[in-house]
C-alpha cells in the first residue's frame, strides 16, 4: 500500500509516495524551498506544489518543525510565528482538498526509524535526534513514543542547544567537522545525563556524512548510530501516521 508523505522543514519542503510494506519511497522525492518568510498560506501553496507534482489524490501525512497537538501547531522556532496556535490540519486539508494528518517532524522520523531503520526491534530508551536547521528529537521507551519532546531547545551554554550544535550552526559558523563534533558531543552528554538512553540515532541530512563526525564523539555511554532512512525518515513516518489515521 502507498500513502503520501510530506516533510515540512525550515529550509525545504519535500514529499513522495511511500511503500508502507517496505518503508521505501515509491518514487523519487520532490523538493521545493520553504518560502521566506514562511507564512502559513505560502507554505500551504508549496505543499500543494509538492503533492500536485505527483497528481496524488489520497491521504497525505505531513510533518511540521514544532510541537503539534490535535492538528494545531503550538511552536514554530524556525518558521514564521503566524504558525503558533494555528489549526494547521484544517489549513492544509482545505488547501489540498484531501484528508491530512500533521505531526512533529522528528516524531515522524523516529516512527519510521523504529519500524524500518536503526531502532527496529530495540527496547529500552531510544532517542532519535535530527540535525538540520534546528535539532529535532523523538524519544521512545520500549517502542512507545513520547510526543513533542523538542530536546533541541534544552539550554546549553546559556542558549538553545540547536543554536550551538545544529548542522545550520556548523554551516553558518564554517566549523570544521572536528569542532562541530565536539559541540555535538557536549549536547549528547547533556541529553544522556537527563534521559540515560540506550541508543542515540542521529538523523537529518548530515547523517549522510556520519563517518566524518560520529567517530570523533567520545565519552558517551549510549550506543550512537546514524539513521538508516536518513533524510527520508520524516516522509516515511508522516505517511505511516496518515495510514494509521484512516
Amino acid at each position: 500500500m502507498q500513502i503520501f508523505g510530506v516533510d515540512i522543514g525550515g529550509s525545504g519542503i519535500k514529499g513522495a509516495p511511500v511503500d508502507l510494506d517496505s518503508g521505501d519511497l515509491a518514487a523519487g522525492r520532490y523538493k521545493v524551498a520553504t518560502p521566506q518568510p514562511s507564512a502559513p498560506d505560502a507554505v500551504a501553496d508549496a505543499v500543494a506544489e509538492v503533492v500536485g507534482h505527483f497528481g496524488w489524490t489520497g491521504p497525505v501525512g505531513m510533518t511540521f518543525p514544532g510541537v503539534v497537538t490535535a492538528g494545531v501547531t503550538r511552536t514554530a522556532a524556525n518558521m514564521d510565528k503566524q504558525w503558533i496556535g494555528l489549526d494547521t490540519h484544517a489549513l492544509l486539508g482545505a488547501r489540498l482538498g484531501l484528508p491530512v494528518t500533521v505531526l512533529n517532524d522528528a516524531d515522524a522520523a523516529g516512527i519510521a526509524e523504529m519500524t524500518f531503520g536503526a531502532g527496529r526491534d530495540r527496547d529500552g530508551t531510544v532517542i532519535l535526534l535530527t540535525f538540520g536547521t534546528g535539532i529535532g528529537s523523538a524519544v521512545f521507551t520500549d517502542g512507545r513514543l513520547v510526543r513533542n519532546t523538542e530536546l533541541g531547545h534544552l539550554e546549553l551554554h546559556g542558549r538553545d542547544a540547536e543554536t550551538h550544535a545544529s548542522s545550520k550552526a556548523k554551516e553558518d559558523e564554517d566549523l570544521s567537522w572536528a569542532h562541530w563534533a565536539r559541540r555535538v558531543q557536549k549536547y549528547l552528554a547533556h541529553v544522556e545525563m537527563l534521559f540515560s538512553p540506550d541508543l542515540f540515532i542521529i538523523g537529518g541530512g548530515v547523517s549522510r556524512e556520519a563517518d566524518r563526525f560520529l567517530p570523533l564523539i567520545e565519552g558517551i555511554r549510549a550506543e550512537i548510530v546514524p539513521a538508516t532512512l536518513r533524510n527520508s525518515a520524516g516522509i516515511v513516518g508522516a505517511a505511516m501516521t496518515a495510514s494509521r489515521a484512516r
